[in-house]
């Protein structure tokens, strides 16, 4: 079966693809950023070849992952690298994504082929900061280049173990007449990088730059077309820095990688929930600590929250690291449930250590500081609760309950807020005080006014 030659288009900003050509792309309002793109024809199709599944196997030397010796990074992977991915990493300019793969590059080094590629910087400027890693004496190869052709014939004459290529928006192909970073050069430019990795065996690690959105920049079918998809993040004032994975084919998405940065580079934070917890030094309300689960690991976070007279007709509600939508949700059953209006107050809400947290099981944590907050009335520090708030009321049971509270007694945690339905472990240094309804909660406490629990 044969086919004519076929023509489409498609948006040269954002990917978004036309049957037929118009001048202002409907997606992302650009201008004569539409762009034809042919699909050359006269391909027959005679049947693809298939094979049982069963009788597919691979040695272990296929299989087998390879482990960098930096554990926070090996985690978020999903236990180590598998050889023939690819690992897409965006952040911020200036967060730290070359430092980081420059020093798994140097450890790996030690035993595999490793090739470092950059398109933005000079060969005196990636040494400079070699230097200052302590790297410089690694056995990395570094090649400065951006037509990928020219890489691909280089990388040709070594058996290349692992590969860097800083960024993916420098690189250009001469198969392709467009100028480097457009969707065009991006796509054609990583495909033929997952070609060679799929081909040679070797685990390629591309550097991705994002877009005032926060999202990678380029076509959004460079995240599929990768096995695995990290988002470097972290506040320019502070000096801890997150590694998240959002997509991985061979490991747990949403796993969670903590690093500090220090003078010589960036370093692993073993026991995050110690880091997040080391401010909570004296009593003070308005303040909760939420056993989550980010990835496969327990971590003890801090939600705390401020009340305040308002002053402005519609009373503010600012939220860092937690979705406002679910905080307007929780503030309307509390004023529902248990007739504690915030109306006329303003709500700060924030989540310690720069954490961005999504799950529904901090819902009750939530709660339970916007009470504190504006009843002055202060938690027992020894206290820290889990549970999800539905829309009547009612306190529901969450995932993974047991290790939530092994953590928290790891940290000294003695009494533990959570659902009655939870299943619970028998554990004998920790209380653990269940609650049917979130109208339950102000009297346990102590934060209906009646009591104040130092």
């Amino acid at each position: 079966m044969s086919r004519k030659d076929e023509k489409s288009y498609y948006c040269n900003e954002c990917g978004a693809r036309y049957p037929k050509w118009l001048g202002r792309c409907e997606d992302c309002g650009q201008w004569n950023s539409i762009i034809e793109d042919i699909k050359v024809g006269g391909v027959t199709a005679t049947g693809a070849t298939s094979v049982e599944f069963k009788t597919i196997s691979y040695g272990p030397a296929r299989v087998e992952r390879k482990f960098s010796g930096i554990d926070e990074f090996d985690r978020v992977l999903g236990g180590g690298m598998v050889p023939g991915s690819v690992v897409l990493i965006g952040g911020e300019p200036g967060i730290g994504k070359s430092t980081l793969l420059l020093q798994v590059l140097s450890a790996l080094s030690q035993d595999y082929e490793c090739i470092y590629v950059s398109g933005e910087e000079s060969s005196e400027q990636i040494f400079l900061r070699a230097a200052r890693l302590g790297a410089n004496n690694s056995n990395i190869r570094l090649a400065c280049e951006t037509n990928i052709d020219i890489i691909l014939k280089s990388l040709g004459t070594h058996s290349v173990d692992f590969l860097v290529v800083d960024s993916v928006q420098t690189l250009q192909t001469s198969s392709v007449e467009s100028i480097p970073g457009t969707v065009t050069q991006v796509r054609a430019s990583t495909y033929e990088l997952i070609n060679f990795a799929k081909t040679t065996g070797a685990t390629v690690f591309l550097v991705g730059h994002i877009t005032k959105d926060g999202a990678i920049a380029g076509p959004k079918t460079l995240e599929h077309m990768v096995d695995t998809v990290l988002y470097f993040e972290g506040e320019r004032g502070k000096s801890y820095r997150i590694l998240r994975s959002v997509k991985n084919r061979y490991g747990p998405c949403d796993e969670l990688g903590i690093f500090e940065m220090q003078q010589q580079g960036l370093v692993g934070v073993s026991n995050p929930s110690v880091l997040f917890l080391t401010q909570r030094d004296y009593d003070v309300a308005g303040t909760m600590v939420f056993p989550g689960i980010e990835g496969t690991r327990p971590l003890l976070i801090e939600v705390q929250a401020l009340v305040s007279r308002s002053y402005f007709t519609s009373p503010r509600r600012t939220v860092v690291g937690w979705d406002i939508n679910r905080l307007f949700t929780i503030l309307a059953v509390i004023e529902s449930k248990c007739r504690i209006s915030f109306s006329d107050k303003d709500v700060y809400l924030g989540i310690a250590g720069g954490l961005k947290i999504s799950e529904p099981a901090g819902d009750l944590a939530v709660a339970v500081s916007l009470l504190s907050a504006k009843s002055g009335c202060i938690v027992d520090r020894e206290i820290c609760t889990f549970g999800e708030i539905g829309l009547t009321g009612e306190i529901r049971s969450v995932s993974r309950c047991a290790e939530r509270i092994k953590e928290a007694e790891k940290l000294g945690f003695r009494k533990i807020l959570l659902p009655f339905s939870s299943q619970l472990p028998q554990l004998p240094h920790v209380q653990l005080i269940t609650v049917r309804t979130l109208a339950e909660v102000p009297m346990v406490l102590g934060l209906d006014g009646t009591k104040r629990t130092q």
